[in-house]
């Protein structure tokens, strides 16, 4: 899906124009947004662009060199953003195509960043004058939408701390399983500031002639640089709660051995006796005694009796 809007007296518009002036449209565009396009659409683009749009094998190459890069169509970025689903946290690579009268970006998947600014675009809500600004605006929002999501992880914590720490006989498989997500998406949130840092460095060799837009990429990166201090805080919370939960479950786990282990013992006198006067032999005292089966019944019960008794005052019980 192709999805076009213009910068009108300082605001971003979309435009919904009909199948016959779609080249026309595309022509004064100042952002194409190409969502999952299909294959006529980005046959339509190439033409009108005289260039090669990359495929989703390129736009996930991990070297710097096919990230960041300036051709004769314009500067390429290629930048991964935050994507939820199933709650579960993921990544998805955006591509960037900044030319000097328009703006090109290449996605898959529904991604939350470029779904609010639509919103805002249709609400008047973005302030742009340039396709290099928006470009701007776009890392502006993806780092809010990064520290928004680090501020959900802090209030998850929250409730899985009180888990594990105060709640009584709380499910501590369940909170393993919570910690091990929590730290998977912490991870991929510091994968997109980590990635941000290099897509903003980048991109403020190429605005040199644009000082508002360089203060604001230092202003971003400024950003940047303390949401990446919370992640390593968030890291350590969540380590902590790993080793505490684990620490909690061998406590348990150690109490049920516990008891078999006296358990065991316990019984242990008591089974000696019983394996003695369970011997077939023929000569055996005992056996001719009127009150044996009943002394041998009191024997095993005070063999058992005497050391859980010594247990129970040395306070292992």
């Amino acid at each position: 899906m192709l999805r076009l809007f213009t910068i009108d007296r300082g605001r971003l518009k979309e435009q919904t124009p009909p199948e016959d002036q779609l080249k026309q449209a595309i022509a004064k565009a100042s952002w194409i947004d190409a969502h999952d396009a299909s294959d006529s659409e980005r046959a339509q683009l190439q033409t009108f662009l005289r260039t090669a749009l990359p495929e989703s094998d390129d736009v996930e190459e991990i070297e710097s060199s096919a990230r960041y890069f300036t051709d004769n169509t314009g500067v390429h970025v290629r930048s991964l953003f935050l994507s939820q689903s199933e709650g579960r946290h993921s990544t998805a690579t955006v591509a960037f195509i900044l030319q000097n009268d328009r703006l090109i970006t290449l996605r898959e998947g529904a991604l939350a960043d470029f779904r609010l600014l639509r919103m805002r675009a249709r609400h008047g809500q973005i302030e742009a004058h340039s396709p290099q600004e928006l470009l701007v605006i776009m890392f502006e929002q993806k780092v809010e939408n990064l520290a928004d999501a680090l501020e959900d992880i802090h209030r998850k914590l929250e409730d899985v701390s009180y888990l594990v720490l105060e709640e009584i006989d709380s499910d501590l498989e369940n909170a393993i399983d919570q910690l091990a997500k929590l730290e998977d998406s912490n991870g991929k949130i510091r994968l997109c500031l980590m990635d941000t840092q290099r897509s903003i460095s980048f991109l403020q060799r190429h605005l040199r002639n644009h000082p508002e837009l360089q203060e604001t990429a230092r202003e971003i990166m400024r950003d940047v640089d303390t949401l990446m201090s919370h992640t390593t805080f968030l890291f350590d919370k969540i380590n902590f709660l790993m080793d505490s939960t684990q620490g909690f479950i061998n406590i348990t786990q150690n109490k049920i051995i516990k008891i078999f282990s006296i358990a065991a013992v316990v019984f242990l006198p008591p089974t000696l006796v019983a394996s003695i006067y369970g011997m077939n032999f023929q000569n055996m005292p005992e056996l001719n005694l009127q009150l044996g089966y009943p002394g041998a019944l009191c024997l095993m019960l005070l063999s058992g009796i005497a050391p859980y008794w010594f247990f129970k005052r040395k306070g292992w019980l």
